[in-house]
């Protein structure tokens, strides 16, 4: 083969020298010659690899032990081997020797405490010469040790069929080498006996003959070492079982796919525990059907453990009421694997290639990479990217050879690697582009054919040098002008290294190219090749270029630390940089919350900051910039400090009590918010008493468990409960005393309990719904029930089920098969007589739903399929700004309202600003709910439903509650000073709003000073009351600096300020000021206009100024007799229209006027309200009343339950004379009114009646309030015959006349919004039931359409006021809330207003009844 190859190169040459001599041309010569030899110069791979790589071994002292290798090549490897990294000398070492086949030999293997040679990492080695070298794995070779025991067996003692631990530690390297002994003979292997993890041996269900004398053995090489013998005995059965314990409880471990895990959990009792493993809180199935399998005495195996078994394995042991938790870690480390291993490659000189490399394995395993045997060093032109991947650029011919990619883990090291082999540049590469080759060197890839080169390129210039890049023109070659099918290669290298790399055009004729990523201050060497079909020409002559010098930019700032100095600060420390050219001029400190995405930054000037207003107990990342004349420099890398913690500044969340016993109470509660907990929450405080002795107060610390069992209480006594959270630092807030009674009598389990009452059977295709109801006798304890199945046997399957439970499905049964059922109630002293059913499964073609219930007593009702009734009476207690507490009843429970079934409901709430916000929802056991995290001033509605097994009710009707105002959290926003035109002294400040004013804004302060930095104590102070956005400062200095600061406030305090604003009044004044000033009836020099609030109108007719400024006498007595005039019009008009209405009185109106008396005749103080009461929803229903608002008794006034958003004060009214009383209830918390002047009559009568009118479109000028109270308001009751949104004319009736205002009540805008029930009255005013009250809402009666009138109860005879429209405040926008009472607006139509004469006139009635009376 040899020769005929030699033959044939040979020929070649031959033909090669003839076309020589007869070729036109020595190009044309050397290109058809190379054409000629491409095929036979061609190198191929050489297949090189490991056959054997040595594996981690486990030697013993004075033993033998071998490393095995072998490697497979054409030409026989030479074989050397490794040890920690240095070659060993095999030829001069009379104890380590090589094997034929590579393998190392280690004779008698010698460890000792101070000489360890032969222990360590080994590897092999293989050379094939001329070719290349490879390495193997890394192998790890552990000599066990001296033998010693870290514990020793200790005598010990077991029941007679108890399990037993005896304990013989040693070292994880020694326990494959230890035995047991028992009485010196060795101990037989048995299913009783197992060797745990450590080395200790656990005995189960001991017996006589295992009593005896036990040690164990060390086998580690020469003379076995033995333990310290102990005494095991084997004692009679136990009067008394043991308590609950664990003898040996599972720990954490670590293993490898394909091992095998062994999780001890050994129990001391008897009778023998129930005991279950559960894994991430899974139960695991453990009847050996799997990998998983329950061993005697508790111990849980792992066979073939796979990288899904890691998790937390916890053991629960559960022996009469005693229940025991053992947790353990399993960690599964996966060694590395190649995802994808490096390929074999082709290239030529100058090229950039990648040999790729992708690698798994747990944990991550690091990479690097190995040429010939050598590591490889990154640097300039070996570069490692994309994580794993070795890109080698500016291919030399010394780059040949063998290149490995090695993985390493904890676990393991894994090796892969590939051939890179450089043609010479005539011989094309035989393959297509592999996916290693960069983009900059593909083009050398085409074969070229024969013909005429090219010549070097003209005038190679670089056109453009920077710092990190350079761009070369040049002109095509001589031989070609036009260049148009040309292609470039552009070789370049540092001045001094012969490493060229290579950069080609990206289109032909181009004949610019960009060469980047280059080093500043460095001089490079360029050359171009021009390239046609035929191949490379010549070259071009060197062009030398020097990049320039990269401005010096700051270094990162040394030696940066962060440390925690108080709950909401941390303080940073740094140096300065070592590198930078010029002075630093200041730092920029950015600091980010962990797992935001926003970082922010502040400038510092020296070399430490103190960040404030952070977060308590979270972790924040800082970095430091350091800033020059040439600007940022580089960032320090990221520091991670966490904030101090501090005490909880929220109480627990949804506390609950449930009465096991007459003498023990369960409390189950949730950590307060993530947000308030301030730390990590060490433990909980629970206090509690009697609720008849208040100051006799109990307190239990518990650990960080979400429930606690108080025991040792009293019988049939109410105590009251509350819990705090604890950190380090202290003891937070607690939630509000929650109260149980405990039962007068605990329950009987002296005797198994009775049989349940009624058994159900639903067959379907494949599964039985089974339900039942409990034993007739409730004197019982029932602890669970027993469900037994089978075709034509009960016995054949058990499932027990918890004692709440009412219904189980069976499921996997087989069609058309006959199943016999039985039921039977256990308790600790064992399961009660059984119930006994059959039932035969449907067939595959039955697709029916009829159900069959089985009814075994005759008194018992067959289940009702319809859904639950929903919850009742829901009520919103506002407790706080943003928390409300939601209650409610539950007709489907018994009297007393106490839950015994396993039914829970779910609450939901949303608000309607935005009005596309969607619900949120939470689960709970009880008849209450905190829900917490809202927004201040914000209304909210809610409602309930119940849900029990799988039957659930409808939402309930909704309630509604509006949370408690909050000083503003923000300042005003948008200030801005402007000069008034014409009076430079004079300047006008606006702004906007509070974006989270968290109520109504009752005004602004805006502080001024000609010094920014004085204190705030010495600024200039104008306060603006009322909700006005713009004011007049006067008398200001003129050509002087000011700076403006404005704070809000509501009725809950002051805001925050805004940031300072400055303004530079004008430099002289204008000539036309004095003529302006007089001729505007200002009140002379120093004066300012007076703030009348945002309620104020300017007097109809008269000019009033936006400053305050008075209006004329003229137009004051202009004014009064207008309002006279209209007063004597409107009163002529409204006689004329009642007399002739009254004439033409039909019965048609007669009907709506009954109507209307039956909804308003509360003129005599015995309601007649019983003869239209809707119908009675389990709670009592409370009719709407208007109470007298600073007369009644009780501090919170009963108001409607509306949708109105209501806030601290009640209804302003419109009169100016009302200004004082205004301001002064703006602060009041409970909001009541001042007292209003009142006419003769109602003086005397110590009463005024009430008159309820349309609203008209009138501009707002009242709106409606409510006092905020953490009690409950009653409110209307809607029954299912009465429409809300329908009813005509929801006129109020006269009653007590309150001193102020009056209170407006508007109806709800929906049909389904929640009746209240009325509230507990408080100690400080009980509800009068007596009080003359009236339904809001009354019958209509049939055929007449029905309008909905807004209406306000006008309280003074005596004087007119304008129509009042509602205004609802809310924040942070009215006209949002505003919507709710869009149902409630109407416009006369000219046909309807016959209809509302015949209202009037039954009024007027009314009203002559009263005063005559």
């Amino acid at each position: 083969m040899a020769a005929r190859r030699a033959r044939r190169l040979l020929g070649s040459l031959c033909i090669a020298l003839l076309f020589a001599q007869t070729a036109p041309t020595g190009a044309a010569a050397r290109s058809g010659s190379r054409s000629l030899l491409t095929e036979s110069l061609v190198r191929t791979f050489t297949p090189f690899y490991f056959l054997v790589e040595p594996l981690d071994a486990l030697a013993v002292r004075g033993a033998s032990v071998i490393m095995n290798c072998s490697a497979q090549c054409e030409t026989p490897p030479r074989i050397e081997w490794k040890k920690d990294g240095s070659f060993l000398n095999l030829v001069s070492d009379d104890r380590r020797q090589l094997l034929p086949d590579g393998s190392l030999l280690i004779n008698s293997v010698v460890h000792s405490k101070h000489n360890k040679p032969d222990e360590g990492y080994y590897q092999c080695v293989a050379t094939v010469d001329n070719l290349g070298t490879i390495v193997s794995r890394t192998a790890k070779l552990t000599v066990a040790g001296l033998p010693r025991f870290t514990s020793q067996p200790e005598p010990t003692s077991v029941p007679r069929g108890g399990s037993a631990v005896l304990g013989c530690e040693v070292t994880a390297e020694l326990a494959p080498l230890l035995r047991w002994e028992r009485e010196r003979q060795p101990l037989p292997p048995g299913p009783r006996l197992l060797q745990l993890p450590g080395g200790a041996l656990l005995l189960t269900n001991a017996s006589d003959s295992d009593a005896g004398l036990y040690r164990c053995a060390l086998d580690a090489g020469g003379t076995p070492k033995y333990s310290d013998e102990a005494e095991l005995k084997v004692l009679p059965d136990a009067e008394e079982p043991p308590r609950l314990a664990l003898l040996r409880a599972p720990s954490s471990l670590s293993r490898v796919p394909g091992q095998s895990a062994l999780l001890p959990c050994v129990p001391a009792a008897s009778p023998p525990a129930l005991l279950r493993w559960t894994r991430n809180g899974q139960e695991l199935p453990t009847d050996g059907s799997g990998r998983f399998q329950l061993l005697p005495g508790g111990v849980l195996q792992i066979r073939d453990v796979a990288e899904a078994d890691a998790g937390t394995f916890t053991c629960i042991v559960e022996s009469g009421n005693d229940t025991l938790e053992a947790q353990a870690e399993l960690a599964v480390q996966v060694p590395p694997t190649f995802l994808r291993r490096p390929a074999n490659i082709y290239a030529h000189e100058s090229m950039d290639i990648v040999f790729e490399c992708e690698v798994t394995g747990k944990p991550p395993p690091t990479v690097k990479w190995v040429k010939n045997g050598d590591v490889v060093i990154p640097s300039d032109y070996f570069k490692i990217v994309k994580e794993h991947n070795l890109q080698v650029l500016g291919l030399v011919k010394s780059d040949e050879g063998f290149y490995q990619c090695i993985a390493e883990n904890d676990v393991g090291n894994a090796q892969a690697g590939a051939q890179l082999i450089i043609l010479d540049l005539d011989v094309a590469i035989p393959t297509l582009p592999p996916t290693s080759l960069t983009s900059a060197t593909n083009d050398h890839l085409a074969p070229a054919t024969a013909g005429p080169l090219p010549s070097a390129p003209r005038d190679v210039v670089a056109t453009l040098v920077s710092t990190r890049f350079i761009r070369l023109t040049w002109r095509p070659p001589a031989s070609d002008p036009h260049g148009d099918n040309l292609t470039y290669s552009i070789f370049y290298t540092k001045e001094g290294i012969n490493r060229e790399r290579v950069e080609n055009t990206s289109r032909p004729g181009e004949t610019q190219v960009m060469i980047q990523n280059l080093m500043p201050e460095t001089v490079y060497v360029f050359r171009v090749v021009a390239q046609n079909r035929h191949g490379p020409g010549e070259s071009s002559a060197p062009l030398k270029v020097a990049t320039q010098p990269e401005v010096q930019l700051p270094g990162p700032a040394p030696n940066i630390r962060a440390f925690s100095s108080s709950p909401t600060s941390v303080t940073v420390t740094w140096e300065t940089p070592l590198s930078g050219n010029g002075d630093i001029q200041n730092y920029k400190l950015y600091y980010m919350e962990k797992g935001q995405h926003t970082e922010q930054d502040v400038d510092v000037a020296g070399l430490w900051h103190t960040v404030t207003g952070l977060k308590k107990f979270t972790e924040y990342s800082f970095r430091v910039v350091a800033y020059n004349k040439h600007g940022p420099g580089v960032s320090t890398h990221d520091v991670v400090v966490r904030t101090l913690s501090d005490v909880p500044s929220a109480p627990p969340q949804n506390l609950t009590l449930e009465v096991r016993n007459s003498k023990s109470i369960l409390l189950q509660w949730q950590p307060p918010p993530a947000g308030t907990q301030s730390g990590q929450i060490t433990g909980y405080k629970i206090r509690y008493r009697k609720v008849s002795r208040k100051s006799d107060v109990t307190e239990s610390v518990g650990g960080t468990q979400l429930s606690q069992l108080i025991e040792g209480l009293e019988r049939g006594t109410e105590y009251s409960f509350r819990v705090a959270a604890m950190t380090i630092n202290g003891t937070g807030p607690a939630t509000e005393w929650v109260s149980a009674e405990t039962f007068e009598s605990d329950l009987d389990e002296s005797r198994v309990p009775e049989v349940p009452s009624s058994l159900h059977v639903r067959p379907l295709v494949t599964s039985i719904v089974v339900s039942w109801t409990p034993p007739e006798n409730q004197d019982v304890v029932v602890r669970g029930y027993a469900i037994g199945y089978g075709i034509g046997s009960p016995h054949a399957q058990t499932i027990k089920v918890d004692y709440k439970q009412r219904y189980y499905t069976i499921e996997n049964l087989d069609p058309s098969s006959h199943y016999v059922i039985t039921l039977k109630a256990f308790n600790n002293v064992g399961e009660g007589i059984p119930l006994y059913e059959s039932a035969v499964t449907r067939p595959h073609s039955d697709t029916s739903e009829v159900d069959l219930f089985v009814i075994n007593a005759p008194y018992t009702p067959v289940p009702d399929p319809s859904p639950m009734m929903p919850p009742v009476g829901v009520q919103a207690s506002i407790l706080s700004h943003d928390t409300i507490r939601i209650t409610w009843a539950d007709n489907s429970l018994p009297k007393n309202q106490k839950i015994t079934d396993a039914r829970f409901y779910t609450v939901r709430w949303k608000t309607n600003i935005p009005a596309n916000t969607k619900y949120k929802t939470a689960n709970a056991t009880t008849l209450s709910y905190l829900v917490t995290g809202l927004k201040p001033n914000t209304l909210y509605e809610f409602s309930v439903m119940v849900t029990k097994g799988r039957r659930s009710s409808t939402w309930s009707m909704t309630a509604h509650g509006t949370t408690f105002e909050l000083v503003p959290t923000s300042p005003p926003k948008d200030v801005t000073v402007v000069s008034k035109e014409g009076k430079p002294r004079t300047i006008i400040v606006n702004w906007q709003p509070p974006s989270e004013a968290n109520g109504k804004i009752t005004g602004y302060i805006i502080y001024y000073s000609t010094d920014v930095n004085a204190e705030i104590h010495d600024w200039v102070i104008e306060p603006v009351v009322g909700n006005r956005l713009t004011h007049q400062i006067q008398e200001l200095t003129l050509d002087t600096p000011y700076f403006f600061k404005i704070q809000a406030r509501n009725s809950k305090g002051m805001g925050p300020m805004s940031e300072a604003v400055q303004f530079r009044t004008p430099k002289a004044e204008s000539s036309d000021k004095m003529p302006n000033d007089q001729a505007s009836g200002s009140a002379g020099k120093g004066s300012r206009p007076m703030d009348l609030g945002p309620d104020y109108k300017p007097p109809l007719g008269g000019s009033n100024s936006p400053h305050g400024s008075p209006t004329s006498p003229l137009d004051s007595n202009m004014l009064l007799v207008i309002i006279v005039s209209v007063g004597v019009i409107t009163i002529v008009i409204v006689v004329i229209v009642a007399v002739f209405c009254t004439r033409r009185t039909t019965s048609h109106q007669k009907k709506k006027r009954a109507a209307c008396k039956s909804v308003n005749g509360s003129h005599k103080y015995k309601g007649n309200s019983k003869d239209v009461k809707p119908p009675d929803l389990w709670i009592h229903h409370e009719r709407l009343e208007l109470k007298p608002i600073d007369k009644s008794p009780d501090p919170n006034p009963i108001m409607t339950d509306t949708p109105i958003p209501r806030n601290s004060q009640d209804i302003t009214p419109v009169d100016n004379s009302m200004d004082s009383n205004i301001h002064q209830r703006r602060n009041s918390y409970r909001g009541h009114e001042s007292e209003d002047s009142m006419s003769t009559l109602a003086g005397r009568r110590g009463m005024r009646p009430k008159m309820m009118m349309p609203f008209d479109s009138q501009p707002p000028q009242q709106s409606v309030r409510n006092t905020p109270s953490t009690d409950t308001m009653p409110a209307a009751s809607a029954g299912p015959g009465a429409e809300l949104p329908e009813a005509e004319g929801p006129f109020l009736p006269a009653e007590e006349e309150p001193q102020g205002p009056p209170t407006a009540h508007v109806r709800p805008s929906h049909p389904l919004k929640s009746f209240a029930v009325p509230a507990v009255p408080s100690a400080g005013g009980p509800f009068d039931p007596a009080l003359p009250s009236t339904p809001l809402l009354s019958q209509q009666a049939p055929g007449h359409p029905l309008h909905a009138v807004k209406t306000a109860s006008i309280g003074t005879l005596g004087r007119t006021r304008p129509p009042m429209p509602v205004v609802v405040p809310s924040a942070p926008e009215v006209q949002e809330t505003t919507r709710m009472l869009e149902d409630s607006e109407s416009s006369y139509e000219p046909d309807e207003l016959t209809k509302e004469m015949a209202h009037l006139e039954g009024l007027m009635k009314d009203l002559n009844a009263i005063t005559t009376a």
